[in-house]
């Protein structure tokens, strides 16, 4: 049948052990930072403040241009490099030959370990403009150094997961394939293909994301095996004689029609699969089709790719395509590479150790004082209505309503499910959760505003 897996063949991943660091985070990552978080620390530990118990919050003001809601990704690479977030003699010796930071701050430093708490939304949640996606509670100093990093990695992931999260709304049942590695730096590559499975991809074609996060991993062969033979009906015999007739073949190196024709006299009516890289793909993939039933070959199924994007993908639901192949749209944020979020002192203790609100007030840029609860309004049916956001209290919940935030750290501690393959796993689950929370307004790809309204409640 053609709702079958494409590239059944292919082994799957190796589950990765959630308990075991990933290699990602083997050398610390404390200078994945900017210059003045550490000039800002050694400010405040000469003016005494360093040490005032602090609250920073993680939050976007308003969601790229056209988007009705984002994905949040991240959280869990955020909890896998904090602990190994530490200052060792070689990144000490840097800030020292420098001239980064005096001595008194180089000693803080030496010893500097996380010791207060996160809370969050977890991985995969929907968010809004306002929602506090992430909320660190700790003293100043500790807060300040992990802003650069909790930033550059929650803008990068969430804006690939907002996409993904877009693409696959478009392509309804149908599974995506992400594709995007040779698009993107290395390491992002990684992170790209962990968010894209947390928002609904099917597998990836990068291998160390199925090493370090246990996910799905696909792929048979590119132009290049063809151009490598001395024959395209060669190249699909050597293909077929080493992964078995249900492969996907890549059937567009020369002509497509007859490449069609090759690969079914190959690998006959248990073919697996055909891949469509370049040409009109809705029009090809259609004669394509008729093609393969007129051969035999009803259970073959196509695989489109060749830049695809979330408008791409909507196009092609009128083709007889199966599945999807996504790259460099997804791996770039589909036109929105961060999901500009920003971290802001909120609250702090005063010389007394009382409780202050804080805020920004620079126009176009302010923020909200005072901590954030939020819940999710729900109707009687579960669906979505309202983001509520209370300062200082959590929101009284009604009937169905939902908690957002979650408890990540708690005294330097990072609590168990959140990293590694369990902790993909259970955010590509609070992921589909959240979606058929929303309503149905939010799987299309019309411009308007954030598909539920975002509430600040005064009164309690």
């Amino acid at each position: 049948m053609r709702g079958r897996a494409v590239f059944p063949r292919t082994a799957p991943a190796r589950t990765a052990d959630p308990r075991s660091p990933p290699a990602m985070w083997q050398q610390p990552t404390s200078l994945f930072t900017d210059h003045y978080e550490l000039t800002m620390l050694q400010a405040s530990l000469q003016a005494g403040t360093a040490h005032r118990r602090s609250v920073f919050e993680v939050f976007a003001r308003r969601l790229p241009e056209g988007r009705r809601y984002g994905v949040v990704a991240g959280t869990g690479r955020i909890l896998e490099g904090l602990e190994h977030f530490r200052f060792d003699a070689e990144q000490l010796a840097f800030l020292e030959r420098a001239n980064v930071v005096d001595r008194q701050t180089l000693e803080y430093l030496a010893d500097f370990r996380f010791t207060g708490d996160i809370h969050g939304y977890a991985e995969g949640e929907i968010y809004f403009p306002g929602s506090p996606v992430l909320v660190v509670e700790s003293t100043f100093a500790e807060a300040c150094v992990l802003e650069t990093f909790i930033l550059s990695v929650l803008n990068h992931d969430s804006a690939i997961a907002s996409a993904a999260s877009r693409m696959c709304a478009a392509a309804g049942s149908r599974p995506c394939v992400e594709m995007g590695s040779r698009r993107t730096h290395e390491e992002s590559a990684v992170a790209a293909a962990r968010a894209a499975i947390i928002a609904g991809f099917a597998s990836t074609s990068n291998l160390e994301a199925g090493l370090r996060y246990g996910v799905r991993t696909i792929g048979t062969a590119a132009h290049a095996f063809t151009l490598l033979h001395d024959s395209e009906r060669a190249a699909f015999e050597a293909q077929v004689a080493s992964f078995g007739a249900d492969t996907t073949l890549l059937v567009d190196t020369y002509d497509v029609e007859q490449g069609v024709r090759t690969a079914v006299e190959v690998a006959g009516p248990e073919l697996g699969a055909v891949r469509l890289d370049s040409g009109d793909l809705v029009e090809q993939a259609r004669w394509v089709r008729a093609l393969l039933d007129d051969l035999g070959n009803e259970n073959t199924r196509i695989l489109v790719t060749s830049d695809l994007d979330e408008h791409a993908i909507a196009a092609l639901q009128s083709a007889p395509v199966d599945a999807y192949g996504v790259g460099t749209a997804l791996v770039t944020g589909s036109g929105a590479p961060t999901a500009s979020m920003v971290y802001k002192l909120v609250s702090r203790h005063n010389n007394d150790g009382v409780w202050v609100d804080v805020a920004k007030t620079a126009k176009s840029k302010g923020s909200v004082g005072g901590r954030k609860f939020a819940l999710r309004r729900l109707n009687e049916r579960g669906r979505a209505t309202a983001e509520l956001i209370g300062v200082g209290e959590i929101p009284l919940a009604d009937g169905n309503d939902r908690l957002l935030l979650r408890e990540f750290v708690r005294g330097g501690q990072v609590l168990p499910g959140w990293t590694g393959a369990e902790g993909v796993a259970r955010a590509a689950q609070r992921h589909r959760d959240s979606i058929q929370e929303m309503p149905g307004v939010a799987r299309g790809l019309h411009r308007g505003e954030p598909v539920i309204p975002t509430e600040y409640v005064d009164e309690y």
